[in-house]
């Protein structure tokens, strides 16, 4: 089965399972703990209704947004994941030129297994660079310069990981970053051939931002001494815009809008975190209650159609990012797949804005 089959979000992830190895699916797949927190998430989403319209001329729509005063195809943009290398060799650059096509944001992960520099040349300049604070700071700061000497105007930085989640389903299997086959590794992609012989002829993915002299990624390092201070070092060193993601607080989202961060970003991690975390998109909504209607807002985390994209405009985000639907995506048919699961995204959302009288983004009802 190719592009063709992919219809919805199940229908990417279903066919991803049959391709990937189960050690790689159930790390892009898997949740933090008895993954009761991301089924939260989904049940909150799915409680959230949209408000049909009728007798609205909604035959001239508009996917196009603003983002940062720049213009966006899409409300919608690439979350930042690691290693997407893992799902099919060339993923990363994969999702760049979806980026660049559609002029979206495409999040660029401090453990992604291309360089920073390539995936922003072929993104056509629309890529963020995320960053983790980790070990005493300075291989981070060394990134941040990478990272501005690249062109990035945007960094993303991840304050929802003071240590890594533990995630039963990568325990299991042994998964590690940087990565490494063992037998049982080895009996996985035997089984795999699909995914194993490109794999192979690929070589294994590496960290390729952590390819500089002095400087070795380590998973597991602490991140549990980023402190405000941490943020304002970074907010001092970054003359671009800075957003802060993994935000469930709105205590935290008022004292990150005292400290000088230029956008909040609600999320948990995909539930990859702190299993019992509330539901983003309810957090979503009581912090821009709480900021007001101006600040800007982005959320991640659980969106699955372009149904749930509106549902999380309509409660205060101005824009909003996907994961691992387009991961699933280039697994089960490589780039066409990836594309094919954009455009299902797109008319998701076009045909659920017509339903509900919005001929645009900006358009959308706030139900806050």
């Amino acid at each position: 089965m190719g592009a063709s089959a992919i219809h919805c979000a199940d229908d990417a992830r279903r066919l991803a399972r049959r391709r990937l190895p189960w050690m790689v699916f159930d790390y892009i797949d898997g949740s933090a703990g008895r993954e009761t927190g991301a089924a939260r998430n989904r049940a909150a989403l799915d409680a959230v209704t949209l408000r049909p319209r009728i007798l609205k001329d909604v035959s001239q729509r508009s996917l196009a947004t603003e983002i940062f005063g720049a213009s966006a195809g899409r409300p919608f943009g690439i979350a930042p994941m690691g290693m997407c290398n893992l799902s099919r060799p060339g993923a990363d650059l994969m999702l760049a030129r979806l980026a660049g096509r559609h002029r979206v944001p495409h999040g660029v992960s401090t453990v992604a297994s291309t360089p920073l520099e390539q995936i922003i040349e072929t993104a056509q300049g629309h890529a963020w660079f995320q960053l983790y604070f980790s070990g005493d700071g300075v291989g981070t700061f060394k990134l941040l310069e990478r990272a501005k000497a690249a062109g990035y105007k945007t960094l993303v930085l991840t304050v929802d990981v003071p240590e890594v989640g533990r995630r039963p389903r990568e325990l299991r299997h042994g998964f590690t970053m940087p990565f490494r086959i063992g037998p049982r590794q080895f009996i996985d992609f035997a089984l795999h051939p699909q995914w194993s012989f490109p794999a192979l002829f690929s070589g294994k993915p590496q960290m390729a931002n952590f390819e500089m002299d002095g400087f070795e990624f380590d998973r597991t390092e602490t991140r549990a001494n980023v402190t405000w201070e941490t943020l304002s070092r970074v907010r001092d060193a970054w003359p671009g815009k800075l957003v802060v993601k993994g935000v469930l607080d709105v205590d935290d989202a008022q004292q990150l809008v005292s400290a000088g961060v230029d956008a909040i970003q609600v999320s948990s991690h995909g539930a990859r975190q702190l299993e019992s975390a509330p539901a983003p998109i309810e957090m979503l909504a009581k912090i821009r209650a709480k900021l007001g209607p101006d600040f800007p807002l982005f959320y991640d985390s659980g969106i699955r159609s372009g149904e749930d994209v509106l549902k999380a405009l309509s409660l205060g985000a101005d824009f909003t990012f996907i994961g691992r639907v387009l991961q699933f995506a280039i697994a089960a048919a490589g780039e066409p797949g990836l594309q094919r699961m954009w455009e299902v995204l797109s008319s998701e959302m076009s045909n659920a804005m017509a339903q509900i009288g919005a001929t645009s983004p900006s358009a959308v009802e706030r139900q806050i």
